[in-house]
């Protein structure tokens, strides 16, 4: 842990607690004129006194964790570059906000949050909609947009599935680690305790993987599924109709603002519980650490793609048993994100796409390769990662293929877990390749791939050239 100076937030802390500063300092077994050079930023939070506020307090140490300033940090230099003329703020600034006021930095970001969607409502309008509706509630435009922010906010872990998806797998017993051989005990479980028949659907009647006939309680599956996908189909089945209830609980206390952010948060969280229950938590994460993350081998023993491996991947943030907290990106050929997920502090921008410097959009060129790529962002923390494209084929003769790259990353700190850090230099800062989150927001004035100005920079130039205006008039004259 670097040297932090936290004042103002051990000070928000005590008074949340009603102690004054003498009965903290006695808690904590500190003299009162230390705490008051704390609470002033005289002396950094160490980690012996992190350590004594959680014994004594039972603090939770995500309320101090640096990876919560990096993502707020994140989150508000995409707030100010999305918030128009006059927006720019020093970096520095932003980090003492993100540091000492969290709680002011989130109030911020939700209203530019507000803004930017009632802007889009009124654009809407002014495009010649004229449905008016979009005037009324502050329901965003985007709802998968709201749902993303949802599990963001959750650092892509929940919890109560997860446990209870770990627990039917334990109940169920199957025969092996690999995920198909979960499908039968599913299909007779379903049967058993809800009543619903699994039948293979007619080659070719539709390029679902899953329907559902409620009237009839008929749940029919793509006939080519694999069996790890056949099982994971199942789950997601079950998860609705077993997990129902709980859904519901965890959707209606999600603060989501329109029933198609509602319906795709279900649909999110029973996709959630079908992953736990084909990879359950302490079974994968054990084989993740034994075999250093190593994806490929993942995929093998518990027969499941790449794919698969690099989403639950990047939800093993259990309190009590996190693994490496990792991001998870999907894109296509034409830079369209179709996945994002982020247990951690790695922000995906909204504005302007991402970076060409990336090596997901390497993946592409260079087919069923894994590579890996040290990459350093423009507020200098630098990240591993490893990225492959993936196909899936298509329907028929003449049908295109599905082709993504998808892409894992972790931060520099916990990239020795890894066994695709061998063979990188992790101490030096020269071997990481700058890169950004995209044009509209990163302030790399020397990137030979810069496709635009950055918006603060655009307005600074815009403001040199208006101030300059005068003078080059009166030269002409």
């Amino acid at each position: 842990m670097r040297k932090t100076f936290m004042g103002v937030r051990l000070r928000t802390l005590r008074e949340q607690r009603g102690l004054t500063q003498a009965a903290l300092a006695h808690a904590l077994d500190l003299s009162p004129s230390y705490v008051n050079q704390l609470e002033n930023n005289q002396r950094p939070l160490s980690v012996p006194v992190l350590l004594k506020l959680q014994a004594a307090l039972g603090v939770d140490l995500q309320w101090f964790s640096e990876d919560e300033e990096a993502r707020l940090i994140a989150q508000l230099q995409d707030a100010a570059a999305d918030a128009g003329p006059g927006a720019a703020i020093a970096a520095a600034e932003l980090r003492a906000l993100a540091q000492q006021m969290p709680a002011v930095a989130r109030r911020l970001i939700e209203l530019q949050r507000q803004a930017r969607e009632a802007r889009e409502r009124l654009e809407a309008l002014a495009d010649g909609i004229g449905d008016r509706a979009l005037l009324s509630g502050v329901a965003p435009t985007q709802p998968h947009e709201e749902v993303r922010d949802f599990f963001y906010a959750r650092h892509n872990h929940i919890t109560e599935l997860d446990a209870l998806a770990e627990a039917l797998h334990a109940q169920l017993k199957p025969a092996s680690a690999l995920a198909g051989e979960l499908a039968p005990a599913l299909q007779r479980l379903l049967k058993q305790r809800h009543g619903v028949m699994v039948q293979s659907a007619e080659p070719g009647s539709s390029g679902a993987l899953r329907r559902y006939d409620s009237a009839r309680r008929v749940l029919r599956l793509h006939p080519e599924l694999e069996p790890g996908q056949r099982s994971f189909q199942l789950g997601v089945q079950l998860a609705l109709l077993e997990a129902g209830e709980l859904i519901a609980q965890i959707v209606a206390g999600a603060a989501l603002h329109s029933d198609e952010s509602r319906a795709l948060a279900r649909i999110g969280l029973a996709s959630y519980f079908a992953g736990a229950l084909v990879l359950p938590y302490g079974a994968f994460l054990a084989a993740a650490q034994a075999l250093r993350y190593d994806i490929e081998l993942l995929a093998r023993r518990f027969g499941v793609s790449f794919e698969t491996v690099c989403h639950r991947l990047s939800t093993l943030q259990r309190p009590e048993a996190p693994g490496v907290p990792f991001f998870f990106i999907r894109v296509d050929r034409a830079g369209n994100i179709s996945k994002r997920q982020s247990a951690t502090d790695f922000h995906f921008s909204r504005s302007g796409g991402t970076c060409p410097l990336w090596n997901v959009y390497e993946a592409f060129a260079q087919p069923d390769r894994v590579l890996t790529q040290l990459a350093q962002m423009p507020d200098g923390r630098t990240y591993l990662w490893i990225a492959r494209s993936v196909r899936s084929p298509g329907a028929g003769f003449g049908a295109p293929e599905r082709a993504f790259a998808v892409a894992l990353g972790c931060d520099r700190r916990h990239a020795a877990s890894l066994v695709y850090s061998r063979g990188l230099a992790l101490d030096d800062p020269a071997a990481a390749t700058p890169i950004g989150p995209g044009c509209k927001v990163c302030d790399r004035p020397a990137c030979a791939q810069r496709a635009f100005p950055a918006l603060g920079r655009a307005l600074r130039i815009r403001e040199d050239e208006r101030l300059r205006e005068p003078y080059a008039s009166e030269a002409a004259t």
